[in-house]
């Protein structure tokens, strides 16, 4: 992985919940780093969705559904369930009930591609609310080198990037050996009168299923139990239980925005 650099790599891609991420370098950020904040995660807020990675499954399964989405069948982690709310978040502060994960904890600093070069770099979003030239309490650079508060992102970047990469390995495992079957979420309310309102889609995913596991030869099994794909997939299909608990949290919140919108009347 690049560490910061003077020059400026032609990098490419856009990142969700970044806005403008800049590669780190001395010269453009000698003066930078980082701050407190009110609102330390309002970065997130409008993210009812968010990548998660293999290693992540077992401690985030008890916390949201993950499902596999679209067709490289990417894990998310499912934080909401009406585009742009993030349930976790209240006036710019995580649950801390819940896990993060570290795609939302590296931030802001990210790495993106520089094609150019073949490589990646360290950027850090310019236009995030912490990052400032005016007097940080955690700097970026230290004359000419980077802070072990820069080193230890760049060690936690270099660790998601690893961890990304075993996630592609299992998921084309998967997709080999056809465990993928798709699956939908769906939610029935009442009415005010008590009857069942109408079937609402809440999502369209991709989930494994227990049935195609125990399909599988004791080879296949061991070779998925040894590697640590076996123990990922039964935590995702444990966070599949989280499904209500999302949809209780949405009705509660909703609930209280139609009272906040009556008593304002």
């Amino acid at each position: 992985m690049a560490k910061a650099t003077e020059d400026q790599p032609n990098v490419t891609g856009n990142v969700m919940m970044y806005e403008d991420p800049q590669p780190l370098t001395k010269d453009k950020h000698a003066k930078f780093g980082v701050v407190q904040v009110d609102k330390p995660f309002a970065f997130m807020e409008k993210s009812h969705f968010m990548p998660i990675t293999a290693p992540e499954f077992g401690a985030a399964s008890a916390s949201y559904p993950i499902i596999f989405a679209g067709e490289d069948k990417t894990p998310l982690a499912v934080m909401g369930i009406r585009t742009n709310e993030n349930l976790l978040i209240e006036n710019g502060l995580f649950n801390n009930k819940y896990y993060m994960p570290a795609f939302a904890r590296r931030y802001p600093f990210v790495l993106a591609g520089d094609k150019a070069n073949d490589r990646f770099v360290v950027c850090v979003d310019e236009k995030a609310e912490c990052v400032t030239d005016k007097k940080p309490t955690q700097a970026f650079f230290d004359g000419e080198e980077p802070t072990q508060f820069t080193n230890e992102a760049f060690e936690f970047l270099k660790q998601f990037e690893q961890d990304r990469r075993a996630t592609d390995v299992m998921i084309t495992r998967f997709k080999e050996l056809d465990l993928f079957e798709q699956k939908e979420m769906n939610f029935q309310g009442q009415n005010a009168d008590g009857t069942p309102a109408e079937k609402q889609k809440i999502a369209d995913y991709f989930a494994i299923t227990d049935e195609k596991l125990r399909a599988l030869d004791a080879k296949t099994t061991k070779e998925l139990m040894d590697n640590g794909f076996l123990a990922v997939a039964y935590a995702h299909m444990l966070s599949l239980g989280n499904w209500q608990r999302l949809v209780n949290m949405t009705l509660e919140r909703a609930q209280a925005e139609a009272d906040n919108a009556k008593a304002k009347t």
